[in-house]
């Protein structure tokens, strides 16, 4: 083999290299091409879930508000049963004191 038919033969494996690996390239992207529809159902998907995050959201500052609003209301109710028991220990304090001068009261 000469020189010239070693340039020829080199020239023409190395097309063939090129001519094969251009058309893997374009099976490859033409298998893996996001086609308009494909498009659509990922811009539906986003938007629902979107819409889903600010429900989740909205949801969590309701519960957060909420919480918040029994918890007050759970130290309203406890500082009313503090008072209330604190009342009570009174009047039975005093009931026991008026009950006490009665019978100092009649024995003498």
């Amino acid at each position: 083999m000469n020189r010239t038919e070693f340039i020829i033969a080199t020239a023409i494996i190395l097309f063939v290299a090129f001519a094969l690996g251009w058309f893997a390239s374009w099976l490859i992207h033409r298998l893996t091409r996001v086609t308009r529809a494909d498009m659509g159902e990922l811009e539906q998907m986003a938007q629902a879930l979107h819409e889903a995050e600010e429900t989740r959201d909205q949801a969590l500052a309701y519960f957060e508000q909420r919480e918040a609003e029994l918890t007050n209301q759970l130290n309203q109710s406890e500082a009313e049963l503090r008072a209330a028991m604190d009342g009570l220990r009174d009047a039975r304090h005093e009931a026991e004191e008026l009950r006490a001068y009665i019978e100092r009261m009649q024995q003498a």
